[in-house]
């Protein structure tokens, strides 16, 4: 290659992704996409591999199978992979899972990953929800000292299914009922004041006593205050739980009483709109995988395209307590 040529072909690099660059670097180094992808989930895998049939850790290897290392278990016979059991078990194209991993943390849409990643949409919208589905569990475990909650809605959303049981609405359309109904899903957000964050879809209509009993109660200490608006769902779930709790009357204007506001959990919730916006519409079926995508998000405790591929398969990092 004359040197002219030489020159403009690096000077190309600098218009390349990060992930793209790192693609060239492996190719460079004799290692390509898909064995670095390969290498990284078999190292997750190895510690914990045993049989998914009857849970022995008593296996040899036995051949390979579409580039990963195949066991078979001594007790039962069965063959497995690193990847069997796992959400990304029987997926192709193991080379662009990192590159997609990349356009998960960066929020892409379905089409925006597709063209970027060169595959067909659907690809990429089955892969969305395979990613997030042991990813999004990877959440707090107790909220403590003082703790926000309030509840938003979202209109029910039947996005991609092919019998509606109500009349299609045309570009999202509007309710037609006026206020809270069941043609509204409810989101409870719960965050404590170490940013500590969980959501719950509690269905449809208004918030109720009993929905806040299933989803906050398990994940409230004991001595937590519990701030939330006047809804009278609120004070009969305190009330019922021994919770202390502290109403802030947002009605008359008053919207900070000392310690005590909504603050936090409300520009959360500002947050979760503008990301979801987007997105034109998410149907109500993958409401928990959304939330939990703006978890990983929001906390930041997954930085990286491999963290991300990690806790695909179930490895999270660390979760600090305080």
């Amino acid at each position: 290659m004359q040197h002219a040529k030489w020159i403009r072909f690096i000077a190309q690099f600098a218009q390349l992704s990060r992930r793209q660059r790192q693609a060239g670097i492996a190719l460079l180094r004799g290692n390509t996409p898909q064995d670095a992808t390969v290498a990284l989930l078999e190292s997750v895998a190895q510690p914990h591999l045993a049989c998914p049939a009857c849970h022995s850790s008593h296996a040899h290897r036995h051949g390979h199978a579409h580039g990963l290392q195949r066991y078979r278990c001594v007790p039962c016979g069965r063959t497995f992979n690193a990847l069997t059991g796992t959400p990304l078990a029987r997926l192709r194209h193991k080379s662009l899972w990192l590159a997609y991993a990349d356009c998960l943390l960066a929020s892409a849409s379905v089409r925006q990953a597709a063209r970027q990643l060169n595959v067909h949409r659907n690809t990429t919208f089955r892969w969305r929800h395979r990613f997030l589905t042991l990813a999004r569990t990877d959440r707090p475990l107790r909220l403590h000292g003082i703790a926000e909650a309030d509840e938003l809605y979202l209109l029910e959303s039947e996005k991609g299914s092919r019998h509606l049981a109500r009349p299609a609405r045309r570009r999202g359309g509007h309710a037609r009922q006026r206020g809270i109904s069941s043609e509204q899903v409810c989101i409870v957000v719960a965050r404590d004041r170490t940013g500590q964050t969980l959501g719950f879809v509690t269905g449809k209509g208004a918030l109720t006593q009993l929905q806040l009993q299933r989803c906050l109660l398990p994940v409230m200490d004991h001595d937590v205050l519990l701030v939330t608006d006047g809804h009278a769902a609120y004070r009969d779930f305190a009330a019922e739980a021994g919770i202390s709790h502290e109403a802030v009357n947002l009605r008359t204007g008053i919207r900070v009483q000392g310690a005590a506001h909504v603050q936090n959990v409300n520009a959360y919730h500002s947050r979760l709109r503008a990301w979801l916006r987007p997105f034109h519409g998410v149907a109500t079926r993958y409401l928990p995988n959304y939330l939990g995508w703006r978890w990983i998000l929001d906390a930041r405790r997954i930085r990286s395209p491999e963290a991300l591929l990690k806790a695909t398969v179930g490895a999270f990092p660390h979760l600090t307590v305080t």
